[in-house]
């Protein structure tokens, strides 16, 4: 019995976010009310609240989903030896991640909408900041004798990053996962991390 519960659950849960991502693309977020949502995915309002506390609720749950896609990256442990990084380990990894993207895309066209952009940049380089604090606590990277800012860096990581991403999944383009991974690789790792004194492992 408990199983079948979960099953509910689950199955009314999606209803509910399907709903709010069909009508977000159509209306906007800001346009989109619970009765809204209630009425799209055919339950009440009752229904609704009994899954989530308001619409803000439903948005940070998709948005929790969208970070834990993105956050099996930045495990530093499989990524970096010492100074150097595991190019082809992180290659294999962000295609893995561009194909959850690509299977989940009506989640990742709401995440990335130009209002939640920025939310999600600020959060992706909180994750870069706490688990590489050690790796580039270690290198003090400078420039005409000038030392560079760490949040610059992680800036800079996250900005190629959300950018070439959200290009990917609004211009339709046909660029697979893979062609992607290999691209934002080359656009970080061909000259712009060992300027950063990192080492590149193939």
């Amino acid at each position: 019995m408990p199983k079948r519960t979960d099953l509910r659950v689950q199955r009314t849960r999606k209803m509910i976010i399907d709903a709010f991502l069909k009508l977000v693309a159509t209306k906007g977020y800001n346009a989109v009310t619970i009765q809204d949502i209630a009425d799209e995915a055919m339950i009440n309002r009752a229904t609704f609240y009994a899954h989530f506390k308001d619409k803000q609720d439903l948005y940070d749950s998709i948005f929790g989903f969208t970070l834990s896609v993105f956050t099996a990256i930045f495990d530093s442990q499989q990524l970096v030896n010492g100074n150097r990084i595991r190019i082809k380990r992180i290659e294999d990894l962000l295609t893995q991640i561009y194909i959850t993207i690509q299977q989940n895309k009506a989640f990742f066209l709401t995440i990335m909408d130009n209002n939640f952009n920025q939310h999600l940049r600020q959060s992706l380089a909180e994750i870069i900041a706490e688990k590489y604090a050690a790796v580039f606590s270690r290198l003090k990277i400078t420039e005409n004798e000038i030392e560079v800012p760490l949040d610059f860096i992680i800036e800079y990581m996250t900005s190629i990053f959300t950018s070439t991403l959200h290009w990917w999944i609004t211009s339709g383009t046909d660029m697979t996962p893979n062609h992607l991974a290999c691209l934002v690789i080359k656009l970080v790792g061909n000259g712009h991390l060992t300027v950063l004194g990192i080492e590149i492992e193939h």
